[in-house]
């Protein structure tokens, strides 16, 4: 009898060095390589205070349930196949009206288009608007810019913001390097420090762009674009209308692409729902782009969506129920940090203002605690991770580069209980430093 032949095996070894030039220089998400380790070590039994990655565990922030009924029933009713490349109608109206009703902002219909949440939006928005070379301005520590622009073959320029200006960059500093610039990346509240930028300083920087592209009009050459990443703006504790550079400055609107999605807004990240706002011209294109690579949401999702957005009650209602959730988690955390930095323990925090995050410092660099000599932030995470079973995220995980003891703290996936276990076991470890 003839034996059966063996199963086909790849022989040889693949080197990193025959894989493309941008395989090679891209970096991994930092903040997701943090998260595996962290799950690892929970499946393995360990007591970790899980603050890192900024997502919500259904347990803690469970969806919302007229928008689980309603992807139930879009798909009973048979929307599993492809949806149009730019979103399903119902939704692209829907979000028109939700930020006429919520921002008091007019946007066409023609001026939004649908994708599978906010990341392919902005990833596309940088194809769309910027040439390989040519320059992007965003502030660091900031989510992702740093990788997008790689992608685009973009020159980063890298603002380094500071607390005392809300960790948002200021005029001045926008204002310096817009001559040159193609894009700048803006994001209130901010991922990773939670903050909302001064009224005063968007409305200024959104006056910057409408006097550069007027010079630029001048001169026929083409516009400098502001994308602004707003999707966390319904988890912003402040009950007043959440501010754009649009509502601010009605005249940037022509060259502003608006990011928002379902995915914190209604603790959806896994439904894969994101919308952008921009001028018409700019909206066909991003459709263009992610119809390519088929970077749609769902089709059941998106007419469940459009169904929510429209419930006007039902939205609030739950943005308040999240508000309070989060409200506990960042209040009990930051409480935390206060009461030990008034017992002189080297470590403080930024009063929360909404969003998933909290900014903390812990000022331990030059010196040795638990047998460990600090000197990065890595050292410092590692710390906390093994000696108090505290997972947080260093700032450098969002493009920083100056070590200076910040990290993120995400409250999406944890109870109040695990934050009380895990802030003394963090008070303990100071303690014995």
């Amino acid at each position: 009898m003839t034996p059966d032949p063996a199963p086909a095996m790849v022989s040889g070894r693949v080197a990193d060095a025959s894989l493309s030039r941008l395989a090679r220089g891209l970096i991994g998400s930092e903040v997701l390589r943090i998260a595996a380790e962290i799950r690892a070590l929970i499946a393995a039994g360990k007591p970790i205070c899980n603050l890192t990655v900024g997502d919500f565990d259904p347990r803690e922030f469970p969806l919302p349930a007229a928008l689980l009924a309603g992807v139930q029933r879009a798909l009973e009713a048979g929307h599993t196949n492809y949806p149009p490349s730019n979103g399903v109608p119902e939704l692209r109206a829907a979000v028109t009206r939700f930020f006429q009703r919520e921002l008091g902002l007019e946007y066409p219909v023609e001026s939004v288009v649908i994708a599978g949440g906010a990341r392919p939006l902005i990833y596309a928005s940088y194809l769309a608007l910027v040439d390989p070379g040519e320059r992007v301005v965003f502030p660091v520590p900031s989510w992702n810019n740093n990788h997008y622009a790689y992608l685009a073959g973009a020159v980063p320029v890298p603002l380094e913001v500071s607390r005392e200006h809300r960790f948002h960059p200021t005029p001045a500093q926008v204002a310096e390097v817009l001559p040159t610039a193609r894009m700048v990346a803006l994001s209130s509240p901010l991922n990773p420090t939670g903050t909302t930028m001064e009224p005063a300083a968007m409305r200024a920087i959104a006056e910057l762009v409408v006097e550069e592209n007027a010079r630029r009009d001048a001169r026929g050459e083409r516009p400098v674009f502001l994308v602004f990443d707003q999707v966390y703006w319904t988890l912003a504790f402040d009950e007043g209308r959440a501010l754009t550079p649009v509502s601010l400055v009605p005249e940037v609107a022509p060259w502003t692409v608006l990011i928002d999605a379902a995915s914190k807004s209604f603790a959806a990240t896994g439904l894969r729902v994101g919308w952008a706002l921009a001028a018409p011209a700019v909206t066909a294109r991003l459709a263009d782009l992610l119809g390519h690579v088929g970077a749609w949401a769902p089709k059941a999702e998106q007419v469940a969506t459009a169904g929510f957005l429209d419930d006007v009650a039902a939205c609030r209602t739950f943005r308040a129920e999240m508000h309070g959730r989060l409200r506990a988690r960042l209040d009990a955390l930051h409480s935390a940090f206060v009461r030990m930095h008034a017992r002189g323990l080297p470590i403080e925090s930024v009063a929360p203002e909404g969003t998933l995050y909290l900014s903390a410092k812990i000022d331990l660099f030059g010196r040795r605690v638990a047998g460990r000599e600090i000197r990065s932030n890595e050292d410092l995470r590692r710390l906390l991770l093994e000696e108090a079973g505290l997972a947080v995220v260093p700032f450098q995980a969002f493009a920083l580069q100056r070590e200076n003891g910040w990290f993120r703290l995400s409250v999406g996936a944890v109870s109040l209980q695990a934050i009380e276990d895990g802030m003394a076991r963090l008070e303990r470890l100071l303690d014995a430093r």
